[in-house]
């Protein structure tokens, strides 16, 4: 299932996404050889067309593209400045179902961006994907827009030393001559920055068996160490799902590669955890509820585009704030008065609902986004505030979302005007008083 919306361009990353037709699932057949580095790879693009189409684009690194089929027919095409254009032997007709199929090869490069390199990471040992917002083309060819969501399946073939984790439950593992095959399935629709893959000498240990399964992947000899760091992630999980309402996914899982890395990254049913973030003392544990938390806020409720990033980055830090109030910590009040002190020494030059593609990932998204929903609970109360978030991620679960949608959801949950209070949080720069 896709989310139905028409995907134009982001107004953000106008290079990236496509328009004229909308996907509904991805079928990849992945091959990984770790010592060389290569990658060679099917994809099985399952769209419907929004309008006639004599041409369609997908984006995609840089692979050797060795076959393009529409509907199982040869088709033409050209590949440069990460666009696969394909011209199919005759026009898709408007609404008509149709497939396009890429088999490529090549060594994963991640994309680079004004925030670094994207995507695919090749690791002394397997690799790692982190693909916000611009890396998934690194690895598959897509349609890389926010909105465009889409059911997956997901093979990789690699060596038999090395787990694979990926997005969905774990359907099929087959070995043959020392390789093995993984295969994932994953039905909820998810945006392509939120697909990932994950290789590596990896021990796997249950954290919870039910109702939510939940299992972590993690170097073996830090076993002992992430257990006792995330024994509480189930927990965590009930605590979430009463505030929230029900996880919107079949289970989820932690993967803790053998790397440092500057933050955890969140996928879709998963999320990746550096080495650093693992001490013994759950010193990361209000990361960990960051990104339990995006499940919600971010992969079940995708954006529209990247403006309105802070319905993804705001949630997730209040739920920061949330769990130390309801886990014996400090209360949320207390971080948010931290916060607004924070930003109170820092420039006021931000606008939380349209920060620019420049300062999408400030951390002054992040705390705004969390203090404008401490003002809103504070304003129209518990019940209220609490009422709104479960009718939010019901409402609009596996869909993409925008400020202007919530923020009308928000009023029809409190009896008092919000218009000067979105507004001075969202769309002001200066910090209300």
């Amino acid at each position: 299932m896709a989310s139905g919306l028409k995907v134009g361009a982001d107004p953000y990353l106008p290079r990236h996404g496509n328009d004229g037709y909308r996907t509904t699932r991805y079928d990849l057949e992945l091959d990984y050889r770790a010592g060389p580095g290569r990658l060679s790879g099917r994809a099985t693009i399952s769209a419907t067309a929004d309008r006639t189409l004599a041409e369609l684009s997908l984006d995609l690194g840089m692979f050797q593209v060795e076959q393009v089929l529409v509907d199982g027919a040869r088709a033409r095409y050209s590949h440069r400045n990460g666009k696969l254009r394909i011209r199919p032997a005759s026009a898709l007709r408007a609404g008509r179902p149709f497939t396009v199929t890429v088999r490529y090869e090549g060594a994963p490069r991640a994309i680079p961006s004004r925030w670094g390199d994207l995507g695919w990471e090749r690791l002394d040992d397997g690799a790692l994907v982190a693909s916000q917002p611009t890396g998934a083309p690194s690895w598959f060819p897509c349609n890389d827009h926010p909105a465009d969501k889409a059911a997956y399946r997901i093979a990789l073939t690699t060596a038999s030393r090395f787990t694979v984790v990926a997005n969905g439950s774990l359907v099929s593992r087959s070995t043959a001559a020392g390789r093995t095959t993984w295969v994932y399935e994953q039905p909820a629709p998810m945006s392509t920055y939120l697909a990932t893959v994950q290789i590596g000498r990896y021990a796997q240990v249950d954290l919870a068996a039910g109702p939510v399964p939940q299992r972590a992947a993690v170097p073996p000899r830090l076993l002992a160490t992430a257990t006792h760091d995330f024994a509480r992630q189930p927990e965590m999980m009930t605590t979430f799902e009463r505030l929230f309402g029900p996880y919107p996914f079949g289970e989820y899982a932690v993967v803790v590669v053998d790397e440092e890395l500057d933050v955890p990254v969140e996928a879709h049913g998963l999320s990746i955890f550096g080495t650093n973030h693992v001490d013994g003392r759950r010193g990361s544990e209000r990361l960990v509820a960051h990104e339990l938390a995006h499940q919600w806020f971010g992969n079940s409720l995708t954006v529209a585009d990247w403006r309105h990033i802070w319905l993804n980055e705001g949630f997730a830090k209040y739920a920061e704030w949330l769990w130390s109030e309801l886990s014996g910590g400090e209360p949320a009040a207390m971080h948010a008065a931290r916060s607004r002190r924070l930003l109170a020494g820092l420039p006021q030059d931000l606008r939380v609902a349209d920060p620019g593609v420049r300062r999408m990932f400030d951390d002054r998204v992040y705390q705004r986004g969390a203090l404008t929903l401490h003002a809103l609970r504070t304003l129209i109360g518990d019940a209220s505030f609490f009422a709104l978030v479960r009718d939010w991620t019901q409402t609009n679960q596996n869909g993409t979302v925008t400020t202007s949608q919530f923020t009308a959801l928000a009023q029809h949950h409190s009896s008092r005007p919000l218009d000067d209070l979105f507004t001075a949080w969202l769309h002001e720069p200066a910090l209300p008083l």
